[in-house]
């Protein structure tokens, strides 16, 4: 097929060499056109995958136009609080009857919209499908036997995105839960913040085992009550992402979090990254579907008082230790 990768960070190169090592035809788009030229000439992605060589036959562009009309796929792999001006350069062109591939795992602050519904938004109906699950590009772009799932409500539209995307290192899993994948996608990457601040206070074990335990538990309870189904958080999309970003050195997010713990200020740690971590933006998100849905996710009302009201790393542990006893068989048997 002719696929379209929009977005040249570290994920979005990983999977355009995948998809073309796959046999496909890959244009890889990127918003820079200095640095679109200069990836044109190396062959290589210093920035955000370096070591590993893109191949002659990707064609690299900052020409939206070409992205778009050449393309039968489109994979969305931008941050996702400009996938909405992403969408906006791709109406004006010929997107009709293609389908929309989103890798951004996160929800948009002012709308609390996902991805899937920003695209809707935007685009008007279309075919689409998220692909989300517990994959490092660090580590694809290694082959390192990765498992993921293509969530669609489409049932073909999963399929084919099944097909396009699987390799021998790379599994790709259909589901048909898209509100619960990516809910799971977004969520995870706050918990994930609390894992690293976790480190970053010198805790073990014990108390990270217990904090993705219960930030599972929050992520169930959120989108149980938004109408998503309890066993997708128990998969790829929720407990599996929810592990790898929590434990990984890959993980951004678990790296500012890791910050947090040793006492830096957010916006310090943000000027000081080149890459994107989701989790800071999400946790906005998360903590207003929270109110509006009357969920209770305590881990991330304490990152979001730490990310945008201050308070220290210390007191938020204390705060959610501290909390007035509880049975944990309640989250076991409520159903939002």
């Amino acid at each position: 097929m002719k696929v379209s990768v929009i977005g040249a960070g570290g994920w979005g190169t990983t999977l355009a060499v995948l998809l073309n090592e796959n046999g496909h035809e890959v244009t890889l788009w990127e918003f820079f056109k200095e640095y679109a030229e200069e990836m044109q000439k190396t062959r290589e992605n210093t920035k955000f995958l370096k070591g590993i060589k893109i191949p002659e036959t990707i064609s690299i562009t900052n020409d939206m136009k070409k992205a778009v009309e050449t393309s039968q796929v489109l994979v969305m792999a931008v941050p996702s609080h400009v996938m909405r001006s992403a969408l906006g350069s791709i109406k004006k062109f010929n997107y009709k009857n293609k389908i929309i591939v989103s890798v951004t795992k996160g929800i948009e602050q002012e709308t609390l919209m996902r991805m899937s519904q920003v695209v809707q938004k935007v685009l008007g109906k279309v075919k689409f499908c998220a692909l989300t699950g517990p994959s490092h590009a660090e580590e694809v772009s290694r082959k390192v036997p990765t498992v993921v799932v293509a969530a669609s409500k489409d049932r073909k539209t999963a399929q084919i995105i099944q097909h396009l995307f699987t390799a021998d290192y790379f599994r790709v899993y259909t589901h048909k839960d898209l509100l619960g994948a990516e809910l799971g996608g977004s969520i995870k990457n706050v918990i994930a913040i609390a894992a690293g601040v976790i480190d970053g206070l010198g805790a073990g074990d014990n108390t990270k085992a217990a904090l993705m335990t219960r930030g599972l538990a929050e992520m169930t309870r959120l989108g149980v009550r938004m109408g998503a189904k309890r066993e997708t958080f128990a998969g790829l999309a929720g407990m599996g992402d929810l592990i790898v970003t929590c434990a990984s050195q890959h993980s951004r997010n678990r790296a500012v979090g890791e910050l947090l713990g040793k006492g830096k200020k957010i916006a310090e740690i943000l000027n000081s990254m080149e890459m994107v971590a989701e989790g800071v933006k999400t946790t906005l998100s998360a903590y207003k579907l929270s109110k509006k849905y009357k969920v209770e996710m305590p881990i991330t009302e304490e990152i979001y008082n730490i990310l945008y009201n201050d308070k220290s790393a210390k007191d938020s542990i204390k705060s959610l230790m501290t909390r007035s006893p509880k049975s944990e068989q309640e989250f076991l048997q409520k159903k939002g």
